[in-house]
């Protein structure tokens, strides 16, 4: 008789890897109404973007009534430090999940390089999903220049570190699983070390992206290592994902079982079409008119940033037909519906986001630049006139120090966060 494989417990609030075909975590392709589709046409779990920790971390949690979201919002850094600059100005939100129709089925994805900072972000969203996963393999500059990311993968300690952090003080206390996604390294021997010394940080997922660092995602991607990968990951009970040229549902499943693997990710396919999630046996993919429709209506219901939704639809319709074209030459939800025709079903919805978004012709008068620096100086002014009016003595008396000052300043998202999941700074894959 063969001993049963070694298999780590699925916390309580957690979900299992195993078996599971999964959206890939994506920039600008990973956001909520992308998740949202994904799961109708069949996803298991999905992961969100890579969003910062120090981009998290001073959000303000809130539930939308208006979309049925939990959304993880913030002042920018200058409207925070002195809001008379611009009192009406709008929250941007961070990260926004669908608790209903996401469920415990979203693994949030953290792009960090730093234990501390790791916990305090992954603390405020835990509650809210299945897992934590972090990024130890995107190869862009954004991240690996502070760190994150494939940066990881030269500092195995610094990564092990975040990994017991997490699982110690948020994966545990919430009852969740921590997993990491990474790439190979240049040798099979140096891939099954750093894989061996992450299995043993406490994690119950590991996703390997069959590409190293310096990869792009035309290049096909390696799969010589992955049995390894799995084996060892196996010996630990640790579910192991592959991730990498993987184009459907069904053929998702037949790699893992070909490799030893508990599962797959899809990315790039599903950015084209989200059904790439449903099997042959139930119609297979869907025609892209219909994926389009379905993702707009989506993006309506959650008000998804205009954006965002707008960037989707490029790499959704095809650029030969005309849709396409009449696609790019819109500015508001009202619009992209009458030029899509689906006034009938959605054109009320459809003003209704474009007013609580302040786009299209509900957009907001921008200030010109002399305006603007008007308001900062009228805004300055009448600041000094209330602190003047202020008793003396006890505006003397109180002498703040340089880190009473510091605790009064939320962290500077713009020049400390890097690209979270509301910034559209790239379209680039996470990972």
């Amino acid at each position: 008789m063969t001993a049963a494989p070694k298999k780590i417990p699925v916390p309580r609030n957690g979900v299992d890897y195993r078996g599971k075909v999964a959206l890939a975590p994506m920039v600008r392709s990973g956001e909520c109404p992308s998740r949202l589709l994904a799961l109708k046409y069949g996803a298991d779990l999905v992961w969100g973007p890579e969003t910062i920790d120090k981009a998290m971390i001073g959000t303000t949690r809130h539930v939308n009534a208006a979309t049925g979201t939990v959304d993880f919002t913030r002042f920018s850094s200058n409207g925070a430090r002195n809001p008379s600059i611009n009192a009406d100005q709008r929250e941007s939100v961070i990260y926004r999940l669908h608790p209903e129709r996401e469920g415990k089925r979203l693994i949030y994805q953290i792009g960090t390089s730093n234990p501390e900072t790791a916990v305090q972000a992954a603390k405020l969203i835990a509650p809210d999903v299945a897992g934590i996963d972090v990024n130890a393999g995107c190869p862009k500059p954004f991240s690996t220049s502070g760190g994150m990311g494939a940066a990881l993968l030269k500092a195995p300690a610094l990564l092990c570190s975040i990994l017991r952090a997490l699982v110690t003080e948020v994966g545990e206390p919430n009852e969740i699983g921590i997993s990491v996604k990474i790439r190979i390294l240049d040798t099979a021997d140096e891939t099954e070390a750093l894989v061996r010394s992450l299995c043993a940080t406490g994690i119950t997922g590991l996703t390997v992206h069959c590409r190293t660092t310096p990869m792009r995602p035309r290049e096909r991607a390696i799969r010589d290592q992955l049995k390894m990968v799995a084996k060892v990951c196996g010996e630990s009970g640790v579910a192991c994902l592959m991730n990498g040229d993987v184009t459907s549902r069904d053929e998702a499943l037949e790699l893992a079982s070909e490799f030893g693997c508990g599962g797959a990710m899809i990315a790039t396919a599903a950015e084209t079409n989200p059904s790439v999630f449903r099997p042959e046996s139930d119609g297979g993919k869907a025609p892209w008119e219909e994926v389009v429709r379905e993702y707009v209506k989506t993006a309506i219901e959650v008000e998804n940033r205009w954006g965002n939704t707008k960037y989707l639809l490029g790499q959704m319709i095809p650029g030969k037909d005309p849709m396409y074209r009449a696609m790019t030459l819109t500015k508001s939800y009202t619009a992209v519906i009458k030029a899509l025709g689906y006034e009938a079903e959605m054109l009320d919805l459809a003003r209704k986001v474009d007013e609580a978004l302040e786009i299209g012709k509900y957009e907001k008068p921008k200030l010109t630049k002399s305006e603007r620096k008007a308001a900062k100086k009228g805004a300055k002014a009448s600041s000094e006139q209330e602190w003047a009016a202020q008793d003396d003595v006890q505006r003397t008396a109180i002498k703040r120090t340089a880190e009473m000052a510091e605790l009064d300043m939320p962290p500077d998202v713009a020049r400390e966060s890097g690209p979270a999941s509301v910034p559209e700074r790239t379209s680039s894959l996470a990972v």
